[in-house]
Formats: structure tokens, sequence, C-alpha cells
């Protein structure tokens, strides 16, 4: 687990010495700079690999130019020396990703009624070879095959995404394609031990509900058509997590908890939404559609003032209160046990939701920001005394 220490605070007070100290902070620095490059690498592999595709632009030249630039790179890490092995790995990825992005846009091209079942088929059997090689292979090579395993999976759920609209899939059968998604990106970023693979997985399982983002002029916005049914879904995912941190190794605990962030950041956006509009529980999902009157509006809005009038409905001022009390108390936990991300997350979320009611619910009513203000000092002064009976005791001065 990471933790947030200051080292030469450390050292003056005999807890490690400058040697100690001087480990850590190297470390923490070639953590920092092994990210940098790994980024760098990342971004130049992406632009290379695209940008030749589109400039041969024809079937044979990137296959014939994706095999060389993998053959290369095989032979590079296979029997070069170790200092040359990221251009190995660089010309690997580029050849793989040459090979899988140009068969997906020839399929597209040459055969769109079926390209998305032949990208998911094909997608699956190389995302199953490459996960065996990553495991067996050679340890020299478990970039290249773990890298060219995430090309796989992307075409794959390409495919399976681009077959549900080929089929003309919706309503409910897509929630199970959200969720199968969802499952493969969180079971390729435990396998490889990446968390920001098994982040991303939050994206489909959001989208089960018709939970996501938009965007148009000036605007990229957050939006939840059922925000009391996406607040309960994220809180079952965000238990889900927490059971398995406790109970996994410590390389699942580490994708369980990026996950569970994502899941409380959705959650919080939904309680935002919320607290703004209010929720009628169900009325998207189950509610009447505009497309079955018709055209008949006045139809369409009696049968939706009836849904409304016997739906479950959330005032936004329930919702206002309800979010308080849980960002104080998810606070107050995330920071007696430590867990530094909910901590931020939850802090970061209570500001915007202050910054909201401000504006949208108090701004002309000086009482409650009064009420507020004198609730919060006792609610410090208990956090202090009930940290310092059950924890090392924090002195006055630290609360300063």
């Amino acid at each position: 687990m990471y933790y947030v220490a200051h080292t030469d605070r450390l050292v003056a007070d005999g807890v490690i010495n400058s040697t100690q100290a001087d480990e850590i902070q190297t470390r923490a620095r070639a953590a920092m700079i092994a990210l940098c490059v790994n980024t760098l690498l990342i971004a130049g592999i992406l632009a290379a690999t695209l940008g030749l595709v589109f400039f041969l632009a024809s079937a044979p030249s990137v296959a014939v130019s994706g095999g060389l630039f993998l053959a290369a790179g095989l032979l590079i890490l296979r029997y070069g020396a170790e200092l040359y092995r990221m251009f190995g790995n660089a010309s690997a990825l580029i050849g793989a990703g040459m090979l899988i992005s140009g068969t997906s846009f020839e399929l597209a091209e040459k055969a769109p009624d079926i390209a998305g079942l032949l990208m998911a088929l094909i997608g699956a059997v190389l995302a199953g070879l490459f996960y065996w090689r990553f495991k067996a292979g050679y340890d020299q090579l478990r970039f290249a095959y773990g890298a060219v395993l995430v090309m796989a999976v992307v075409l794959h759920l390409t495919g399976v995404y681009e077959a549900a609209y080929e089929f003309g899939l919706s309503g409910w059968p897509m929630p199970f394609v959200h969720f199968y998604a969802f499952a493969a990106i969180v079971g390729l970023g435990v396998t490889l031990d990446l968390r920001i693979i098994t982040a991303l997985a939050i994206v489909p399982f959001a989208q089960m509900i018709d939970t996501g983002t938009s965007y148009y002029t000036a605007a990229y916005v957050f939006y939840s058509s059922e925000s009391t049914l996406t607040i309960l879904q994220m809180s079952l995912l965000i238990g889900a997590c927490l059971w398995l941190a406790r109970r996994g190794g410590p390389a699942l605990a580490r994708q369980a908890g990026v996950l569970m962030i994502m899941a409380l950041i959705v959650a919080n956006l939904s309680f935002l939404v919320g607290s703004i509009w209010g929720d009628v529980v169900g009325e998207s999902l189950w509610g009447p559609a505009f497309g079955d009157f018709d055209g008949d509006w006045d139809a369409y809005r009696a049968a939706g003032e009836a849904f409304r009038a016997r739906a479950l409905t959330i005032s936004e001022g329930v919702y206002s209160i309800v979010w308080a009390l849980l960002l104080a108390g998810l606070i107050v936990w995330s920071a007696m046990s430590n867990r530094r991300g909910m901590f931020n997350a939850a802090l970061t979320f209570a500001g915007i939701h202050a910054y909201t009611q401000m504006f949208e619910s108090f701004y002309d009513e000086p009482l409650a920001y009064v009420i507020g203000g004198l609730a919060a000092i006792p609610l410090a002064f208990g956090l202090w005394r009930l940290n310092n009976a059950w924890f090392r005791p924090l002195s006055p001065a630290s609360t300063r």
C-alpha cells in the first residue's frame, strides 16, 4: 500500500535515518520517471501505428510493413541486449498494431455486414493466444505480449459492439453487452496488473443503465437519467471492491481500489444530478416513451404524469441533505482508515456540493451558512477527540 510520508520530518523524529530517507526519495523519483518514460513510449507507438496505417492506405502495404516491424521487434527482444529492449518493444507493438488496426479497417470496408462478428472472433482468438504467451513466455517479451493482448481485447470488444449495432440490439440485451465489456476490461486489468485499464471498466458498467457523458458546443457534460439506480449500482460495486480488497492479494487489492474510486466518482456525479433535479425512479427505464404515442404530445404528457404520480420520487432537497451526510461520513471514515484516494475524492465532491448548493439553493439564505459553519466546528472537535481515543493522539498544534 502507498502512504504519504514527510521523510525530512521522519529523520528529524528519529523514525528513519538519512540513508533510508534517501532510498525512499530515490525510489519515488524512479517510479515517476518510469511512468513518464512509459507514457511517452505508448503515446509514440500509438501515433506511429495509426499514422503508418493511414499513410500507407492499402491492405498489402500495411500487412507487409506491419509484419516487418513485428518480426524485427521480436528478434531484438529475443536476442538483443537489454539496453535495446525499448526499441524492440516499440517495433513489435507498431507492427502488431498495424496488423490489428489494418485488419479492422479492411473488414469494415470490405465486409460491413459481418465486420463486427469477424472482429469479435479474431480478437477473441488473438486474446487467447497472447494471454497464453503472456503467462508462459519469455520475461523480456512480457511487455510486448501484454500490449498485444490489450490490442486484441480492444479489437474483440469493438467487434462485439459493432455486431450489436449490425443486429439492431437495443433495450434489455444491451445491459448484458455492457456488463460483458466491463468484465472483459476488469479481467484484462487484473491480468496485466494495470490500474489504468481497470479504471476504464467503469464506462461500460455505468452505461448498463444509460449513465455516461455527452458533449456539444463549448460543453462536455455528465448525464444520469436514473441517478438513484446508478447510485445503488455503484454502491454495490464499491461494496464488492471493498470485499475483494480485504480478501485478495496486494495486486487484486490495487485493482479493486482503483475501480472502487471510479465507482465512487460516478456515484457522486449522480448525486450531483439528483441534488439539482431530483429523481423519478425508473422513469427512463419503465416510463412512457414518446415514440409509442405516434407524435401525440398530449397523450404522452398525460401518461408521463400518471407514471410520476405512482412512482417513487426523491426531491432535490432530500438528495442534497443525504449527499452531504454521506460525504461527511465518508471523509471521516476514509481519513481514519487511511484511504487517501477515497478521502481526496470525497473532499473534492464536498467542495463541488457546497459550491453548487451555494448558488443553486442557498444563495439568498445567509442563516444557512451560519448554521452550517457553526455545526462544522464541534464536528471537527469530535473527530479530533475520536481519533485520539482510537489511534495515536494528535496534538492540538497539529490541527491548526
